[in-house]
């Protein structure tokens, strides 16, 4: 099934919508907001399910607080995301309400989806919202996220989101039409209608590093978004806000084709969510063992290791120069990796002859 069906046909649907798109000079546009959740509304009426991760909140609080523009700081930034919030939310919880559905307002951080205890709680928390039929609506928590817990832009939490809940599609809207070939004001620029696989996707992040194709950084963040959801085997559209009902349908915009199978929770969490608490040195033939041979690390590929951890927690598994080769969930806690390093699995005590990091339980970067 192509990236527009599955879309169209998607039970359960991931919408991203930014702030540009519901506010204007500094305030909740309401009109924006109405023509928003109608589509949606049509969609859960029509039997589907859909979560809507929705930017806004410090944007919404920024004419309320008398400012003119969005602060730089970040306890201002903090205190806006407070005020526009509740305005965010209430706008939201009445307009559904004129269809008959209710809303639930889900805030997270980044370190919620960091630790797999909280992942999974937010994980059963949105399929009970959603088995209860209430729309839920994520945002990351402005109001106490610092920098270093941030997940950096809403595009990259909703590709999250996406796979906590299994969805089948993910629709990103933006100020634009969908990805063109070039920045979109030029006269030979063109809409892409499909990016089909990993390689051209690919091709667009290159043409990025080098100052052209995707244009501003909120285009690039929303594909690198796809390339998070459709590498799990969730199918993307980006396309403009106002072209919403029709993107919902697989029409317009930019489709992005599933490059990958569903991966599992356990997985995907390990790749695009955790926060390595440590890191592993290991010599050429381990790098080649686990990268080529996709096997187990044994203590006597390992050279040396950083960071304090405990077993079950992620690690990075890094070749000999330290270029990040993959992503595991380490058996040992970090003590008692000292006595172990360089060891063939026979010279060990009996209960150190275990693998340092299990295949089943490693990612590949």
């Amino acid at each position: 099934m192509s990236a527009r069906s599955a879309v169209a046909a998607a039970a359960r649907t991931v919408v991203k919508v930014g702030s540009s798109s519901l506010t204007t000079d500094g305030r909740i546009d309401a009109a924006r907001i109405d023509a928003l959740v109608a589509a949606l509304a049509d969609r859960v009426a029509g039997g589907g399910q859909v979560v809507l991760v929705s930017s806004g909140a410090i944007a919404a609080g920024i004419g309320p607080l008398g400012r003119r523009a969005r602060p730089r700081d970040l306890a201002t930034q903090q205190a806006a995301a407070a005020v526009g919030q509740v305005q965010l939310a209430e706008q939201y919880a009445a307009s559904f309400a004129r269809f008959g559905f209710i809303v639930g307002q889900v805030l997270l951080t980044a370190d919620d989806l960091h630790r797999r205890g909280h992942y999974r709680n937010a994980q059963r928390t949105m399929d009970r919202l959603l088995a209860l039929g209430v729309v839920p609506i994520v945002n990351e928590n402005d109001t106490v996220a610092t920098h270093e817990i941030r997940f950096g832009d809403n595009d990259r939490l909703a590709a999250l989101v996406a796979h906590l809940v299994h969805a089948d599609a993910l629709v990103l809207l933006s100020d634009v039409a969908g990805l063109y070939s070039d920045q979109p004001a030029r006269p030979d620029a063109d809409l892409v209608d499909t990016v089909a696989d990993a390689a051209q996707l690919a091709a667009i992040r290159v043409r990025r590093a080098n100052g052209m194709g995707v244009g501003s950084g909120g285009m690039a963040t929303k594909v690198e978004a796809a390339g998070i959801a459709t590498g799990a085997g969730i199918p993307v559209i980006l396309a403009a806000a106002e072209s919403v009902a029709e993107a919902l349908q697989g029409v317009g915009g930019t489709a992005f084709e599933a490059t990958g199978a569903g991966t599992r929770s356990r997985l995907f969490w390990l790749q695009h969510a955790a926060t390595p608490r440590g890191r592993l040195v290991l010599d050429q033939g381990a790098v080649a063992a686990v990268v080529q041979r996709r096997a187990s690390l044994l203590p006597a590929g390992i050279v040396a290791f950083s960071g304090d951890f405990d077993a079950g927690d992620p690690v990075e598994l890094a070749s000999p120069d330290g270029t990040v080769v993959a992503r595991g969930l380490v058996g040992y806690d970090a003590v008692d990796l000292p006595g172990l390093l360089g060891r063939r699995t026979a010279e060990l005590p009996e209960e150190f002859r275990r693998q340092v990091v299990h295949r089943d339980d490693l990612v590949l970067l």
